[in-house]
């Protein structure tokens, strides 16, 4: 298959797995060290390494140094655009979801006929 290299893609990526998942959530409430980032997961800090990259492959986290530390910050745009793309289809998904309990239902008559 395929893998698609679009930043809409690589925003889908990333938030497809719970680890990075979890990274946005710790993020969320305000930048932290990779450390505190790791704090939570039973991982290895190559692990927690390799999801950070991922996110910020994504655009949605940043990585700054601060003398010796290195700090995380949630950058929320590219959710913001990826909001915007499943509301987007929403609608289309929703006409072709009323569209299918319509035959189905018609479906339904006839059987019972």
């Amino acid at each position: 298959m395929a893998r698609a290299d679009d930043p809409l893609s690589r925003v889908f990526q990333a938030l497809a797995d719970p680890v990075r998942r979890g990274i946005l959530e710790r993020l969320s409430t305000g930048p932290a060290t990779v450390g505190q980032v790791a704090e939570p997961f039973d991982i290895s800090a190559p692990a927690i390494s390799q999801h950070l990259k991922i996110l910020e492959s994504a655009g949605l986290v940043e990585r700054s140094t601060h003398a010796q530390w290195r700090i995380c910050s949630l950058r929320p745009e590219p959710l913001d655009e990826a909001t915007a793309w499943v509301e987007r289809n929403r609608a289309l998904w929703q006409n072709r979801f009323d569209r299918l309990d319509e035959v189905l239902a018609g479906l339904q008559r006839d059987q019972d006929r």
